[in-house]
């Protein structure tokens, strides 16, 4: 990979020299401006407004304009006079946690590459702390005439870099959450969750731009003649959501069909059962018209006939309690009859035998 930048790092007192190299590139196709009518090239000519000629790109130079329209010029000269340190060096200041660092503050990417075998053990040295460490390195940069701020990183076995924004020029959020109050339920909560886990993960390497292998077709099939114009289908554009718990549920289905999977019933969607009228409330028109009246007539007939049936049976029940209980009743009291005569005979006996020897006595 070609470099764009040869500097170093400055680690403390360690410098290690590195080449800059592009860590990502752009797949986007790119299209020329045309003439409609006849298919022309539309080119951009760099003339000077002052006198109306085409400037060549060797007698371009760079110019700051002032609130009032002029220009002040500047020079590349100007700007290499300037007192910056990090010129030609990726000075790194301290090492924080990655969690630290917001990832709105991410710009370009950049893979570092050793400059030279002597550069090879202090690189090395470098990747190994930031490993060990589990931070990564907050570092200054010049590139394109400007400082800017950087993130090191390991990956794999390299040191890549991202360019930071400046704190300052993050915006806040301003404005931009709803101004209304709303409260989510935990039902709706659970279901956004069930969602989720129904998603799952996805290999970032499958991922592919769709539009752009369209518009690559599309200009295969003009350029070789095959083309044939056919309408777009296009999805419009979300509305609004009128019951969330039955757009969650319904993504939650989606989502499962798209997967493979089904519900626990083994069913993809839900029956929908209705529910019953109260009592007094308008009973909706039967669609079977005879067959249903028939149908509600020995619905009723059975149920009438049921309950009579356990009002016989309840009486019946009752009357076989009622006849048990006289007759335990009258079973206690001969019981109670023939032990109380059982106890009159036995204390007479015993009141004979003691009175016999008393006679024997005065004789």
């Amino acid at each position: 990979m070609r470099s764009i930048w040869n500097g170093a790092i400055s680690f403390g007192l360690v410098s290690i020299p590195i080449k800059l190299v592009n860590a990502t590139e752009s797949h986007s196709i790119s299209f020329r401006q045309i003439h409609v009518s006849d298919g022309g090239r539309v080119r951009y000519r760099k003339v000077c407004e002052l006198d109306g000629e085409e400037v060549p790109s060797a007698e371009i130079g760079k110019g700051y304009e002032e609130a009032d329209g002029s220009i002040v010029p500047i020079t590349d000269e100007d700007l290499a006079q300037l007192p910056l340190a990090t010129a030609k060096t990726i000075e790194i200041m301290s090492f924080v946690p990655a969690e630290e660092i917001d990832p709105l503050q991410m710009d370009a990417a950049y893979y570092l590459a050793a400059n030279g075998a002597t550069a090879a053990k202090p690189y090395t040295l470098l990747r190994e702390a930031l490993k060990r460490s589990r931070k990564v390195a907050i570092a200054k940069y010049a590139l394109r005439g400007r400082e800017r701020l950087g993130m090191l990183r390991v990956v794999d076995d390299v040191i890549a870099m991202h360019g930071l924004l400046w704190p300052d020029e993050i915006r806040a959020p301003e404005g931009v959450a709803p101004e209304v109050t709303v409260s989510v339920r935990e039902a709706e909560l659970d279901l956004a969750d069930a969602l989720m886990a129904t998603l799952g993960e996805v290999e970032m390497a499958s991922l592919h731009d769709d539009y752009r292998e369209a518009v690559e077709a599309l200009i295969v099939a003009k350029s070789g003649g095959a083309f044939e114009p056919t309408e777009a289908v296009v999805e419009p554009a979300g509305g609004q959501v009128i019951d969330l718990m039955a757009a969650l549920e319904k993504s939650v289905r989606a989502a499962k069909a798209s997967r493979g999977e089904t519900d626990r019933e083994g069913e993809a969607e839900a029956e929908v059962t209705p529910i019953r009228p109260k009592a007094g409330a308008a009973t909706p028109k039967a669609v079977g018209g005879k067959k249903s009246t028939a149908a509600s007539a020995r619905k009723t007939a059975a149920s009438a006939a049921t309950k009579k049936k356990t009002t016989t049976t309840g009486k019946s029940a009752a009357g076989k309690s009622t006849s048990g209980a006289a007759a335990a009743k009258s079973t206690a009291k001969s019981t109670a009859k023939t032990a109380k005569t059982a106890a009159a005979k036995k204390a007479g006996a015993a009141a004979k035998k003691t009175a016999t020897p008393r006679k024997r006595t005065s004789a």
